[in-house]
């Protein structure tokens, strides 16, 4: 079937349709998306679509607003993937050891702490609220 339709590129299969909205720009945000599905105002397949996450596949027609787009899966490999540099990486693993240590350390001094601090005070002359 040929079709003139500007396509949509996703990643993932399938897709829910509100989100497909905020990706095509058709809508400003996803509450807008799901308030426009639920009135009727979303045509998938020539069809009015009610279902907020209706699953949407590959070759599927989406209108609304007089916009008309289908949806196209593109398979991603590994050398479209964003690399990592080895400095990036080497910072990542400084950052994570060093907040492991601080948490062990804060953990050792938080238990030394809780040993020394037993009151009997009251915690507070409020009195409760009662309904």
């Amino acid at each position: 079937m040929p079709s003139n339709f500007p396509l949509i590129d996703v990643s993932t299969q399938p897709i829910e349709l509100c989100k497909l909205l905020k990706i095509a720009n058709m809508v400003s945000g996803g509450g807008e998306a799901k308030i426009v599905i639920s009135e009727g105002y979303v045509l998938l397949n020539n069809e009015v679509e009610f279902q907020k996450r209706k699953k949407v596949y590959h070759a599927d027609i989406i209108e609304f607003n007089s916009e008309i787009i289908q949806v196209n899966v593109v398979k991603i490999g590994k050398d479209e993937l964003p690399l990592t540099t080895k400095k990036q990486a080497e910072a990542t693993l400084t950052k994570q050891n060093a907040f492991k240590k601080a948490k062990k350390k804060k953990s050792i001094n938080n238990d030394k702490a809780q040993s020394v601090q037993v009151t009997d005070k009251a915690r507070s002359k409020r009195k409760p609220i009662s309904f």
